[in-house]
């Protein structure tokens, strides 16, 4: 029951560090969710308010790299009177343990209501296989 009431339990959005900034203005580290199996690494990227030809997607050696710009003109002008939904791009990295298990050049990424979806797919060479033995 502990853990129910967990994942249920919000989380406040968090801030990139300053050092990390790869344009001005504010970012932020999105929700991500990830999963594997024989087939490939999946990662789900919660990035609300970005359009998909706003989302990079790149995997360089082991460091795999996702990021969302947001269109800031939409809020200029404005003046927040109360707000809980922060306006930031979105930048999210992660270090591989062995890329080269992984397809470089068959790699999908689609944006769905606000959710990146990234398939990894395992390389021939990396997937199981069963050894027929002759005798």
């Amino acid at each position: 029951m502990t853990t129910a009431s967990t994942e249920m339990t919000p989380r406040a959005k968090q801030e990139g560090e300053p050092r990390e900034r790869p344009r001005p203005g504010r970012y932020f580290v999105p929700e991500v969710d990830i999963a594997e199996d024989q087939e490939g690494l999946y990662l789900w990227a919660d990035m609300p308010g970005v359009a998909a030809d706003q989302v990079t997607v790149h995997l360089a050696d082991d460091t795999f790299h996702l990021e969302g710009r947001v269109a800031v003109d939409d809020w200029a002008g404005l003046r927040p009177l109360y707000t809980e939904y922060n306006v930031g791009d979105y930048v999210r990295r992660f270090t591989l343990a062995d890329a080269s298990r992984y397809d470089r050049d068959a790699i999908t990424a689609r944006l769905v209501d606000g959710v990146l979806q990234v398939r990894l797919p395992r390389s021939e060479r990396a997937k199981p296989r069963t050894i027929t033995v002759s005798g």
